[in-house]
């Protein structure tokens, strides 16, 4: 997948090949370029990249949304709703742990969106999100 405007995103991971395991076994993100410290990965074609910090500690709060605590601080990406139905069920069948499961949030409401949290083994919080209409992203 090619994006017009990819970002990039860096990250402290505790070890790399449990995130190479992680993000590129798990969730599918083709690997990039590397080195010692850090790993490039493809993330629905956004840069994403974990640099190694053993002693990183990751710091959250639970904010309240639709009835839920959702971590915070977290990161992820906005899917096709057909592509995040696989994803969903493909975590699923490998016994993926979630922190919020898959399900629909604000059902009814304007930014009604299909959801679902995944935590890397360093603890960094992922949100894999859809909509239904993608014209909804930003609705108010």
């Amino acid at each position: 997948m090619t994006v017009a405007n990819p970002f990039h995103y860096a990250f402290p991971v505790h070890d790399l090949a449990a995130a190479r395991a992680f993000y590129g076994g798990v969730l599918g993100c083709p690997e990039g370029r590397s080195d010692h410290s850090w790993v490039d990965f493809n993330l629905y074609g956004h840069q994403i990249v974990a640099h190694v910090d053993p002693d990183a500690v990751a710091v959250r709060v639970h904010n309240p949304v639709d009835g839920q605590d959702v971590p915070v601080p977290h990161f992820g990406i906005v899917l096709p709703m057909d592509e995040w139905q696989a994803l969903a069920q493909r975590l699923r069948a490998s016994g993926q742990q979630f922190l919020i499961d898959p399900g629909i949030r604000f059902r009814g409401q304007s930014g009604e969106q299909a959801t679902f949290f995944v935590q890397d083994p360093s603890g960094n919080a992922l949100e894999f999100k859809a909509f239904s209409d993608p014209d909804r992203l930003f609705a108010r």
